[in-house]
């Protein structure tokens, strides 16, 4: 099993590294169209949090949580990390919100049913190698309950891909998307290219200042195309994090369970050569005992 994990893992990594890129490439698309960022007034932009639902539950908002977990264990502690981060979340929001989730996974959709969630949906078949198009059924559903106006926030419960030894459960909002995290955003793009070697600046100074977009028709629907296939692709992309968090762990569960099964044989070899030699020492001493009586 460590082995296979270690097989799966180098792909999951591969993946996750090459839609890095293209999410690079698709924040300075978005830089570049949307630097007047106050214009803005498509409705996956509006915050809602502060707005009155009406009725008793004037001053509570509806929050839609997708939950991103494995389907099997053997894991680590991979699950029991976004289900405790989520389980925190949930504490919080207990008095002040109405969270219904969509579940990603065996292990956290068993969880939130044993503590009474609403789930909407839930995606326990998804391929090991993770497509676009296996994402769409996930996106769809939450894009299209925000634009009716069914949830005031959209959070994705997730495992980020630090490296083989360390994975970090994490809580992103989706939607809105937000400006203030849109212009951090933009900002690390730039002090990225800042802290780049020279060359590589050099390039990258020449690409911004050479891309000068004429935009046709309504400027709202053509960021409501990018921020629709933007929010798809942070989905996929937490998919391929949290597909790579789970075969790294599952790959150093595996490599401590067998390393621990080793010691455990030693150890058991060791006891059972003592006892084994404790016993001809024995039969030796009853042995000679014999003789001696005997002569």
């Amino acid at each position: 099993m460590e082995l296979v994990s270690a097989s799966k893992m180098k792909r999951a990594v591969a993946s996750t590294l090459l839609s890095r890129l293209y999410a690079e490439y698709s924040w300075e698309v978005l830089t570049s169209l949307a630097k007047n960022l106050n214009e803005i007034t498509h409705p996956l932009f509006e915050d809602r949090s502060k707005s009155s639902m009406g009725g008793a539950n004037a001053d509570r908002k509806r929050i839609l949580l997708i939950l991103i977990t494995s389907n099997r264990g053997l894991c680590g502690a991979y699950n029991a990390q976004v289900i405790k981060k989520t389980l925190a979340l949930l504490k919080k929001e207990n008095n002040g919100a109405e969270i219904d989730v969509i579940t990603v996974g065996k292990k956290g959709d068993a969880a939130m049913r044993r503590i009474g969630m609403n789930i909407i949906a839930a995606f326990t078949n998804l391929p090991d190698r993770i497509s676009l198009r296996d994402v769409t059924p996930i996106s769809s559903i939450s894009i299209n309950e925000y634009k009716k106006g069914g949830y005031d926030e959209i959070l994705v419960s997730y495992t980020d891909f630090v490296s083989a030894l360390s994975q970090k459960a994490k809580i992103k909002q989706i939607l809105p998307v937000s400006r203030t995290e849109l212009k951090d955003t933009i900002d690390s793009l730039h002090v990225t290219i800042d802290r780049a070697p020279e060359s590589d600046v050099k390039g990258q100074e020449s690409r911004e200042t050479q891309v000068d977009y004429l935009i046709e028709g309504d400027r709202n629907k053509l960021l409501e195309s990018l921020a629709e296939k933007l929010t798809k692709m942070q989905i996929y992309q937490m998919l391929l994090e949290s597909n790579a968090s789970e075969q790294s762990a599952r790959m150093m569960a595996m490599k401590n369970a067998n390393e621990a099964a080793g010691e455990m044989i030693g150890d058991l070899t060791l006891v059972f050569n003592k006892a084994r030699q404790s016993g001809i020492t024995r039969e030796i001493s009853e042995i000679s005992a014999g003789m001696a009586s005997v002569t």
